[in-house]
């Protein structure tokens, strides 16, 4: 019962009741809106540079591999010092590559004749700052709710994820398209968007500032390799873990048809950058209104095997959008994609947390940032590379097919994450332990 000073709060939206959470997902809306719509920019302005797949796929490398070389350090660094200043340092970082971004696409300088490496070097930047800043954002909300309200934070994090998703590429789109005269003429293109996108970092830093999370269990131990590692010695024993992210990381490695949208926009759809912008807005629509469904009904009994089932319905909806001719149905296949994906990441999520100790949550976080980043930013690559291989449409198909057969693999590898029933760290404990005895591992 409440109490005669503080109104009663549905279940449904307990994770509210704290200031911290409100500040940081009003954050975390306005800085992936603006992240959305920088991303359509950057990708329609690669592809009216260089016409090439590749180059495309480039971009998410770009911003890959920063992740790649960093993420020992970067869950180190997360679990030893205070997550909020460094999630402001990161920003402050992607506020200065926006700053590059905008000055390149205004004067036109390192670009010209065709090269595109100056962009890249930028995303490097971002990807940096997104590196060292994904661990310290997934270890931090922990502590800006209740113990109770944990997995409705996950799921409303989730939806105001997916709420920017939708909104941030359209908005990306339209301002990319809006035309300036006269002297403003210069702003028309992606240096309209890439000062929106600025105005969103900025105020991102400020909503940071004012949060006031409770007391953090932080690292005592030195640097070193050993403790560096810990986080990945952690998910390797911990088969619930590795099951649940490892099929994440290869269905969207191999499913990933984002990266491709330009191509299929311009050449097979025909429906241009406004086009572009609700093709990429879409997955997110599906995604959104599942999660809202999730915070009235949230997945209270096995969760593992949902979590398979959507992520074939990812796979099988991934080949539908590469096969398609239709935009009403290539829409519709990105809506089923958007809503089995989004299902997928609030177990995976809830899962990453419950399961992990406090003071390890940084570590274990950066190997999952990793495996993200691996699943995304690297998609766009491989997405890239086998477009350049086999086209467009044949990455796409047997992109959704390897989905399928990875989903089948990890059912018959992974038993813990089958068996994996509610959403609590008790019931995720008693998976993996009657596993673990039924199993042992050397």
């Amino acid at each position: 019962m409440a109490s005669p000073t503080e109104p009663s709060q549905p279940r449904s939206t307990g994770a509210f009741r704290s200031r911290n959470f409100r500040l940081y997902q009003t954050a975390r809306l306005l800085v992936i809106l603006g992240a959305e719509a920088q991303s359509v920019a950057v990708a329609w302005q690669v592809y009216q540079i260089t016409h090439s797949a590749l180059d495309l796929g480039y971009t998410g490398l770009a911003l890959f591999l920063p992740g790649l070389f960093c993420m020992l350090a970067a869950g180190h660094i997360a679990d030893r010092y205070n997550r909020k200043n460094i999630i402001l340092a990161c920003y402050a970082l992607q506020l200065v590559c926006t700053f590059g971004l905008l000055y390149i696409a205004l004067t036109g300088r390192f670009i010209s004749g065709g090269h595109v490496w100056p962009i890249y070097a930028v995303l490097v930047g971002i990807g940096l700052g997104r590196a060292f800043s994904g661990p310290a954002s997934s270890a931090l909300l922990p502590s800006l709710v209740p113990k109770e309200d944990f997995v409705n934070a996950v799921t409303w994090g989730a939806t105001v994820y997916q709420t920017a998703n939708i909104l941030g590429p359209a908005v990306g789109g339209l301002l990319f398209t809006f035309q300036f005269a006269g002297a403003m003429q210069r702003w028309t293109g992606a240096p309209i968007v890439y000062l929106f996108t600025l105005l969103m970092l900025t105020t991102f830093l400020v909503l940071i500032a004012m949060l006031r999370p409770s007391f953090e269990h932080m690292e005592k131990k030195a640097f070193s390799l050993r403790t560096m590692l810990a986080g990945l010695e952690y998910v390797w024993r911990t088969k619930l873990l590795l099951g649940s992210i490892s099929l994440d990381l290869f269905a969207v490695l191999l499913g990933g048809a984002v990266a491709l949208l330009p191509i299929f926009a311009t050449e097979i759809l025909h429906a241009g950058p406004q086009g572009l912008g609700i093709l990429r807005a879409t997955p997110s629509l599906g995604a959104l209104v599942v999660s809202l469904v999730l915070t009235v009904r949230p997945i209270k009994h096995s969760a593992g095997k949902i979590m398979l089932v959507c992520v074939a319905i990812f796979g099988s909806a991934t080949v539908v959008f590469g096969l398609s001719r239709s935009i009403w149905l290539s829409l519709l296949a990105l809506v089923a994609i958007g809503a089995s994906d989004m299902i997928s990441v609030v177990i995976r999520s809830s899962i990453l947390q419950l399961a992990t100790p406090p003071e390890m949550r940084g570590r274990v976080s950066a190997v999952n940032w990793l495996f993200i980043g691996a699943s995304n930013e690297f998609g766009e690559f491989e997405s890239g590379l086998t477009a350049h291989w086999f086209g467009a449409v044949r990455a796409v198909v047997l992109g959704g097919i390897g989905s399928l057969m990875v989903t089948g693999a990890t059912a018959a590898f992974f038993p813990a994450l089958r068996h994996a029933d509610a959403l609590t760290a008790e019931s995720l404990r008693a998976a993996e332990t009657a596993l673990s005895e039924a199993e042992p591992v050397d």
